[in-house]
């Protein structure tokens, strides 16, 4: 890391900064997430009702705040990370798992580090994020980080970013999706609410029959891996099923 900073410190500092990182991943993809979910559903927690009240106040703009907000506090870490995952190989010391020089080169771009960080400091937190946003919400600390990263936000270093997203609208003339598809209480009255019995099962989606594709037999499931029309075939039935046909 530096000079003077002992090994476990190192250690200690990249953990706790990876865990933020991870937060933060994850509640870009819950707070979307829930954006699409009344009001009344979004649970009992606590923390994810002032998460939410927090985050859909007024206009809405702490929505884009909270995603430059982020960007800054990810950033942050990411230095940080960045010197703790860094490869200095001294003179005569002997290579990473004693592979070739050539092999060695490229890890001293940092290209261990930053698969070590995609995985796990992004990818994972976001699928568990978005197979569990409420639960994600319902964490004290995800509020904690939504306060900081709308209290940087507030200190102007990213304002440009306001100002060409507004001209960026207005050449495109972007709208708000409630515009076009009303909020999630609009889609409801208007029985236009999200229609989930017809979400696709098998491997690579979040949603599946409960314990259908993961106890399944291994044939089955590559047979669902291999042909997507096997996983809309068992969705189609279980449909006909529920709605009491034969």
């Amino acid at each position: 890391m530096w000079d003077g900073v002992p090994a476990w410190a190192a250690v200690l500092v990249f953990f706790l900064l990876m865990s933020v990182v991870g937060m933060l991943e994850g509640m870009q993809v819950a707070f979307f997430a829930v954006s699409r979910i009344e009001e009344s559903k979004r649970g009992d927690s606590f923390f994810a009702k002032k998460t939410c009240e927090l985050l859909f106040r007024g206009e809405g703009y702490n929505m884009p705040g909270f995603m430059i907000g982020r960007q800054l506090c990810v950033v942050s870490c990411m230095f940080f990370i960045a010197r703790v995952t860094s490869v200095d190989i001294a003179e005569g010391e002997s290579n990473i798992f004693n592979v070739s020089d050539g092999l060695q080169e490229l890890f001293n771009t940092g290209f261990l580090g930053s698969v070590i960080t995609t995985i796990c400091a992004s990818i994972t937190w976001q699928l568990a994020a978005s197979a569990f946003p409420i639960a994600f919400l319902s964490n004290p600390l995800t509020y904690v980080l939504l306060r900081l990263c709308l209290l940087l936000e507030a200190t102007g270093l990213c304002g440009a970013a306001w100002v060409i997203a507004a001209v960026h609208k207005s050449i495109a003339g972007f709208q708000r999706d409630e515009v076009y598809i009303g909020t999630a209480e609009e889609r409801a009255k208007g029985a236009m609410a999200d229609d989930t019995a017809h979400m696709p099962v098998g491997p690579g989606h979040m949603a599946k029959l409960p314990g259908f594709a993961e106890n399944a037999p291994r044939s089955l499931k590559k047979l669902l891996a291999k042909d997507p029309s096997v996983g809309k075939y068992i969705s189609d039935q279980v449909d006909r099923m529920e709605n009491g046909e034969s």
